[in-house]
């Protein structure tokens, strides 16, 4: 990551603080604002896709506040670092709560969003766009989570159809051994049986996004896989794909999208050849859609690069800015928190610029917008 990007995402956190005293909040009530509390890994493991997600959404937010706001309100961001740490999620939850934040959008990482929620839940508080949270979260009781992307299934779903397709009934899963990797296997044995598909012939596990792969290598080789399911962070997924083909490995390899393309073209190089990854959110080179044209314009105005987790940050942003936009117009409505959950609860169908989203999906509802995608191995993605 280069200097400038560093110092973007620190002057935007340092934005955030500000914004959380109690005097600026008092000020902020005047001045027609609401402040969203975000937890997401801008250190650490994940900090590659953490950093995208996050900076995507405040571009919408920057542009957004430019233009007077989301019906007369402006959007700030109050973001903390978790370091894909889900207790300290937890406590970055409790933290913006306290400090009288209008909704927790954004949290990032299975087990962490689960863990936030936890804390979410009794403060009555909005959880909005979290990034690969459990299937649980999807639970239509849960009135208070509203979901951008799809859920573990859904991807989960898609990429098990793409192999019955293909007639692969010896499949196989590599995850990382977390709640993610351990939903994302669930979802898989899920999907299997509600398409009628053979059980796995295999899975294995390995720390999470490291290079130490070597025991799942070798327990997968054994069960000779026609596809192997991946529900990894890109070291982990690199690392798992290069050691596989050199054990003589010649089959296919499909990842979940949490991956992240970008980091993992960064990691295999010209490796990446053949790999197929599940995407929820159109291509940021997708420029003949509305919503990609608009997003470039405003990542252009940045020293940001485009990439799918940014495009899923700025959607996310969009479609929150659009939730206040409504309850602010509404008739004697108001964007505080039961205008909002009374006006997320009804976007079931939201086009945001030619993509749709349905904010409260039942199970399998959004495998339509999902696609999946293969790497060329000089880096171009083929639908």
């Amino acid at each position: 990551m280069g200097f400038k990007r560093r110092q973007f995402i620190l002057g935007a956190m340092s934005a955030g603080a500000a914004v959380a005293s109690p005097a600026l909040r008092a000020q902020s009530a005047k001045a027609r604002k609401l402040v969203v509390g975000q937890s997401v890994p801008l250190t650490g493991t994940a900090d590659q896709i953490g950093l995208a997600y996050f900076n995507g959404a405040k571009i919408y937010f920057d542009a957004i506040n430019a233009k007077n706001g989301a019906g007369g309100y402006k959007i700030e961001v109050k973001a903390l670092d978790d370091g894909y740490n889900p207790a300290k999620a937890a406590s970055n939850a409790r933290q913006l709560l306290d400090e009288g934040v209008d909704a927790l959008f954004g949290f990032a990482g299975t087990a962490s969003c689960d863990a936030a929620f936890a804390v979410a839940k009794p403060a009555g508080a909005l959880f909005f766009a979290p990034f690969a949270a459990s299937d649980a979260l999807h639970d239509p009781a849960l009135g208070l989570v509203f979901h951008v992307r799809p859920a573990l299934a859904d991807e989960a779903y898609k990429v098990v159809r793409h192999c019955a397709t293909l007639n692969q009934d010896r499949i196989a899963v590599f995850a990382e051994d977390d709640a993610m990797g351990r939903a994302g296997l669930a979802a898989v044995n899920q999907a299997l049986v509600d398409l009628k598909r053979p059980p796995i012939v295999g899975s294995a596990f390995s720390p999470v996004n490291s290079d130490k792969v070597d025991a799942a290598v070798a327990q997968l080789m054994k069960a000779q896989p026609q596809a192997i399911i991946q529900v990894s962070l890109f070291n982990s997924s690199a690392a798992f794909i290069r050691k596989m083909r050199r054990a003589g490995y010649g089959g296919q390899f499909l990842n979940f999208s949490v991956v992240g393309i970008d980091p993992l073209f960064t990691a295999l190089g010209k490796e990446i050849g053949g790999i197929v990854i599940s995407q929820v959110v159109p291509s940021p080179r997708s420029t003949g859609t509305p919503i990609i044209k608009e997003y470039l314009d405003a990542l252009n105005q940045t020293d940001q690069t485009p990439s799918y987790e940014s495009v899923e940050g700025y959607i996310a942003a969009r479609t929150f800015a659009e939730g206040v936009r409504r309850a602010a117009s509404g008739g004697g409505g108001k964007p505080d928190r039961a205008g909002l959950q009374k006006v997320f609860e009804a976007m079931t169908d939201y086009d945001v610029g030619g993509f749709r989203i349905n904010l409260r999906p039942k199970k399998y509802e959004s495998v339509r917008v999902i696609d999946l995608v293969t790497i060329t191995p000089d880096g171009k993605i083929v639908r």
